[in-house]
């Protein structure tokens, strides 16, 4: 139970700029490199790459290309396989680039804390090493149109379009947005054998970008789905971060 809470919190590292997209369904418009933008329309011969340029502008644009950072405070209920009984929870996580901190705290049944200094990772539960966090999730979002990205189609989900951006080391984030507002309703990460799925269920907009203030995780596993829900409560960006937030402990 202990490295499948854990697993969670590591995913919810790679991803934890899941910021998303506006709750009215204006259309999306494609970001450009000089923050200008183009109207994109979504339809069903739309090619991946526009419907990642859609995606980047339903996720604030330049503002997401640009954010220094970001602290998130809130709760979190954590369901093992075949439980319809909740371990509650509280987390605190900071994200600068690629620099991350987390710390989750759902005693007696667990309590942890992990940080990636932007070169290497500990963990408070050995074993558990954070991936980059820029290698996953929405935060490749900003790089999908530099060297090194490619963007390729994938099959679409009943009306939610699909697109992969995968980077030159083989990792990968699959997308599925919803064509009228372009705000990604999912995404599947593959990390070490296991895939990840996050579905986003309700936004609110900060300083332009627009933060999931709620959205269910959930990993299969042979004994049966691992869910968690968080539930954002305290949101701040581009802050004046303390020089130890992400100093490894000796």
């Amino acid at each position: 139970m202990h490295r499948l809470l854990t697993l969670f919190a590591a995913i919810f590292l790679v991803q934890v700029s899941t910021f998303s997209y506006g709750q009215s369904p204006a259309a999306p418009k494609a970001a450009t490199g000089n923050g200008a933008s183009t109207a994109v329309t979504i339809t069903a011969s739309t090619p991946p790459e526009d419907l990642a340029k859609a995606a980047l502008t339903a996720q604030g644009g330049e503002k997401f290309r640009n954010l220094h950072n970001m602290v998130l405070r809130g709760s979190v209920d954590l369901y093992a396989p075949n439980s319809t009984q909740s371990i509650p929870g509280g987390f605190v996580i900071v994200t600068a680039g690629d620099k991350v901190r987390i710390e989750i705290d759902a005693r007696p049944a667990v309590s942890f804390k992990q940080i990636f200094d932007g070169q290497q990772s500990y963990s408070s539960i050995p074993g558990v090493e954070l991936p980059p966090a820029s290698k996953f999730g929405l935060n490749v979002l900003g790089k999908f149109d530099q060297p090194g990205y490619k963007v390729t189609a994938i099959p679409d989900k009943k009306k939610l379009r699909g697109f992969r951006i995968s980077d030159s080391e083989g990792n990968a984030t699959e997308f599925y947005l919803e064509a009228t507002t372009g705000r990604v309703v999912s995404f599947y990460i593959g990390y070490n054998g296991y895939t990840f799925a996050t579905e986003n269920k309700k936004f609110k907009e900060f300083e332009g970008v627009l933060v999931p203030t709620n959205f269910i995780q959930r990993l299969e596993m042979p004994q049966g789905a691992f869910f968690a829900e968080y539930n954002v409560k305290d949101v701040k960006l581009n802050q004046q971060l303390g020089e130890d937030v992400f100093a490894i402990p000796n």
